[in-house]
């Protein structure tokens, strides 16, 4: 079941890829907001609870909705788990990115370039060269991928079988949960912040053994032992030089931007990232999905025999 509700829920999101400026993820971003306006004294309790009344509610939903759509039908407990995982996934959201910049590169149109990568990752890009628009779309890419693909369809596949599509639904509200109240320095987000670290530590390490396994394997686990550490945020860190190693590409480096260099650590190995890296970076994360989800026919196919 849980095989069927996820190639189907993939060939949705081909099919008519969501936004993630959609109306529901509006609305969670806007109680959000409305939450810690309310809430937020400045203490590390204030964010628990804060958190536990955005989530545990959707859990609630998702949970109870599969369970009795589920002994209606199984048909409609398939059709809600489809629902779900498609509203909480979004690997169109990075992949047609990565086509428009690539597109754009290779007709020599930094400008619209920039503007596109601008759009999506919010940072300031108007002064960066051809190969930084490449490189920093590589980055974000992988990272995107992990957050919207890969960590959503581990939780999912985690508590599919008792909760139906509840573990998507965890994984994308502590996600954005994070992104509104984490990586701050006041009490009210590290709470926040925790959950998603705790969500993160398995997918992140599976999702870098995929890429090692779809790409140039000696390389990106070289890369993840010896360079991960390097990089600010160190679940980051192995994404991101697992992803170099298996393309045989550099990331992190310097950027221009804000009239200045700003210094990163290198990561990743072999040639400077370019415009022509953009196509592999999107097909390891393909090829990677789909070892994913033969390891999950292999399993499903193991229990039916079993």
């Amino acid at each position: 079941m849980s095989l069927l509700v996820l190639i189907l829920a993939l060939a949705l999101e081909q099919l008519r890829p969501i936004s993630n400026r959609n109306p529901l993820y509006l609305a969670f971003v806007r109680g959000a907001n409305r939450l810690e306006r309310n809430l937020n004294a400045g203490e590390y309790r204030n964010g628990v609870y804060a958190w536990l009344i955005a989530v545990l509610p959707l859990l609630l939903v998702a949970a109870l909705g599969y369970w009795l759509l589920n002994m209606a039908s199984v048909f409609l407990g398939l059709a809600w788990s489809v629902l779900l995982l498609y509203f909480t996934m979004g690997f169109r959201q990075f992949s047609h990115a990565f086509t428009g910049i690539s597109k754009a590169l290779q007709e020599e149109d930094l400008a619209a370039a920039r503007e596109l990568l601008a759009d999506w990752t919010g940072q300031s890009t108007s002064e960066l060269t051809p190969d930084e628009v490449a490189r920093l779309a590589i980055e974000q890419g992988v990272l995107d991928s992990f957050r919207f693909v890969f960590a959503t369809l581990f939780w999912f596949l985690v508590l599919a079988w008792v909760a139906g599509p509840a573990g998507a639904v965890l994984y994308r509200a502590a996600s954005l949960l994070q992104q509104k109240w984490g990586g701050r320095d006041d009490l009210f987000g590290r709470f926040a912040d925790g959950v998603l670290a705790v969500l993160d530590y398995l997918p992140v390490r599976l999702t870098a053994v995929g890429y090692a396994i779809m790409g140039n394997f000696e390389d990106a686990i070289y890369c993840w032992r010896t360079q991960a550490d390097r990089w600010s945020h160190y679940s980051s860190g192995i994404l991101l030089a697992a992803a170099g190693g298996a393309l045989g590409v550099k990331l992190g480096e310097a950027l221009h931007q804000d009239h200045t260099i700003k210094l990163r650590p290198e990561i990743g190995v072999g040639e400077p990232a370019s415009a022509d890296y953009l196509p592999s970076a999107v097909g390891l994360v393909w090829r990677t999905v789909l070892l994913w989800v033969a390891v999950v026919l292999l399993y499903s196919l193991g229990q039916w025999l079993a």
